[in-house]
């Protein structure tokens, strides 16, 4: 076995270590790639994970899936890249589509889900504080707070899956003729390699072709994750009001009830928010038995992660280049903008739904509360609450 094969599987030892310890979303997963991935392994630079992260947060898709899977790439080509992206997301998937089945069997033989009914409004809770968190980051212009409102208004009441890129690419719109307050740079002639480019883009035509012609079950999840996937720009938070949108009011796949609680349990497991997809697969597909839920799954997990890979794989060839573009880099400050509003209004979706009591109001303001004046752990409060369920069912 060569040195560099070795290097690689404890690459990739390392990336499993991640993917079962890594709580808390992109901004904690980035702690924890820096300090196992550069301090500890040397595998990169401090310099060289910032930059590889901020692409990620530039490109639709799981940002710390993509900068995890750039690290493959850069360390050991394209091979190693999906091997990553695979040993990254695998251990949340399987607990995702367990959670699934057991949530499908407890309903099918009338067994109470009243242990879950906390974790509902703490979802809230959760939700409203990564609101906050990402509106006080990223927002902090005139232009950036009316993208925000305008946003949240537009998403709140339009209730259409297709208004959500039309905002992201507003907002990007907006804030690109701005780049002049962007420091120049020197730029180099693009080279561009369009070949994953062109992939992206064939499946995402070809699963929209597909959906729209077939009524596959199958075909029409892959469809929806894969162009969702590819239009998420934000991380897991801004995942929820589109997916909430689509499936629970445009198309009615499943309950609020099934959502707010797939939603509150990924918070407490580690690896990729995105991960909510296998959920959510599983449970679109509970008609077509065990084996259909597990087919469901997998289809639900390739279609969220691939357009985030492929675009990904693309970008980072020419990224030192690009980079360089103020246009690029003022549309971004939009992007974020409308970004914050999509959660904001999230939050509001979620809401409704809720029963309104004052120990589920209680439950909501408490868990934003404690987010936001203490430093206890997401994965610590879902627990707790549903060990409070659990108790009192």
């Amino acid at each position: 076995m060569t040195i560099r094969r070795v290097r690689y599987i404890i690459f990739l030892r390392d990336v499993l270590i991640l993917s079962v310890s890594a709580f808390g979303g992109p901004q904690a997963h980035i702690a924890l790639f820096l300090n196992m991935m550069v301090k500890k392994r040397g595998y990169l630079s401090e310099t060289d994970l910032i930059e590889l992260y901020a692409l990620c947060q530039i490109l639709p898709g799981p940002t710390s899936s993509q900068t995890i899977t750039a690290m493959g790439y850069k360390i050991g080509g394209i091979k190693l890249a999906y091997l990553t992206l695979l040993v990254w997301v695998l251990p949340a998937v399987i607990l995702m589509t367990g959670a699934a089945l057991m949530v499908d069997f407890f309903q099918d033989q009338n067994i109470s889900l009243a242990f879950l009914r906390f974790i509902q409004p703490m979802a809230v809770g959760i939700v409203a504080y990564s609101a906050y968190r990402i509106a006080s980051n990223v927002v902090s212009t005139k232009e950036g707070y009316f993208l925000m409102i305008i946003s949240v208004f537009f998403s709140f009441y339009l209730r259409t899956p297709y208004a959500f890129p039309a905002l992201l690419l507003m907002g990007g719109f907006v804030t690109a003729f701005k780049f002049k307050q962007q420091p120049k740079e020197e730029k180099n002639p693009l080279k561009i390699n369009w070949s994953y480019f062109l992939i992206w883009l064939m499946v995402l035509i070809v699963a929209g072709l597909f959906g729209t012609f077939f009524n596959v079950v199958p075909i029409k999840i892959f469809e929806n994750f894969y162009r969702n996937g590819s239009l998420i720009f934000g991380g897991g938070q801004v995942l929820i009001p589109l997916l909430f949108t689509e499936f629970v009011e445009f198309k009615q796949f499943l309950t609020s009830e099934q959502f707010i609680s797939g939603y509150a349990l990924v918070q407490a497991l580690p690896g990729p928010t995105f991960s909510f997809a296998a959920y959510l697969g599983a449970l679109i597909m509970n008609d077509w038995g065990t084996g259909g839920q597990i087919l469901g799954a997998l289809v639900a997990t390739l279609g969220i992660f691939l357009p985030g890979t492929f675009l990904i794989f693309f970008v980072f060839r020419f990224w030192e280049d690009v980079k360089r573009y103020r246009m690029i880099k003022a549309s971004l400050e939009g992007i974020n903008a409308v970004s914050s509003g999509l959660v904001i209004a999230a939050t509001l979706y979620l809401i409704e739904p809720i029963q309104v009591t004052p120990l589920n109001y209680l439950l909501m303001f408490g868990t934003a509360g404690i987010l936001f004046f203490t430093k206890i752990p997401t994965p610590f409060i879902i627990l707790a609450g549903l060990v409070m369920g659990f108790l009192l069912s």
